[in-house]
């Protein structure tokens, strides 16, 4: 993935938004053309560190056929995202750009044995279901045995060894302090639920711009 140095995300920061975000576009090539799907996923851990990422398919899906623990996948896990328009900046000369967060993790993929997808559909399914706290968990025992059987073997678990972490958390590091905040500040009153997002992250990566905007605008209240 093409990162300018002002927007490279670092390995810990790139794991910690792809755990946190949970869904991405797994992506292989068959020889002939790529191959994707869009899916939920957690990461864990080998015992030298390595990270690991456990999703799942439907059985049919071609993609199986290059879970050979050799061809290499590639997971795109996007955030929020929002337009810029050049008149959002103090600056003159400006130009129209995108803001965004993403991170691609390529690897390997293996097949998940029936026991490790059994593990893998409690774990994942926990994983989401904390988020609705204090709604009480969803549990797979609430199925019928029958019914949760045959479900798990319409699907096949896989997990990718992640050998490469790319992060680009665009956030138009680069620009000068009165741009960066006048443009966090548009950004910010956009009906856009994206823009809003990239605005808060900008006020999380650059907090001291924004303190000083708020200081140089009480110090010229008379």
């Amino acid at each position: 993935m093409y990162t300018p140095p002002p927007f490279k995300s670092d390995r810990t920061a790139s794991l910690a938004f792809a755990e946190a975000r949970g869904f991405g576009l797994a992506t292989a090539w068959d020889g002939k053309k790529p191959v994707a799907s869009s899916l939920p996923f957690y990461l864990t851990s080998a015992n030298d560190g390595t990270p690991r990422a456990a999703f799942h398919v439907a059985r049919h899906n071609p993609l199986l056929k290059l879970a050979d623990g050799a061809t290499l996948w590639l997971l795109a896990v996007n955030g929020a995202d929002a337009y810029v328009s050049p008149d959002w900046y103090v600056s003159p000369d400006q130009v129209p750009t995108w803001l965004y967060q993403t991170v691609h993790l390529t690897g390997p993929v293996r097949l998940l044995s029936d026991d490790e997808l059994a593990a893998q559909i409690e774990t994942l399914s926990a994983k989401f279901e904390e988020r609705l706290l204090p709604k009480k968990p969803w549990l797979s025992s609430k199925m019928t045995a029958g019914r949760l059987e045959a479900l798990k073997k319409a699907i096949v678990g896989l997990e990718m060894t992640v050998e490469e972490v790319e992060g680009s958390f665009k956030l138009n590091q680069h620009k000068s302090e009165a741009d960066y905040t006048a443009l966090a500040g548009s950004l910010a009153v956009q009906a856009d639920t994206g823009a809003q997002q990239i605005a808060e992250l900008m006020k999380q990566a650059r907090p001291s711009a924004f303190v000083n905007a708020t200081n140089q605008l009480e110090g010229s209240v008379p």
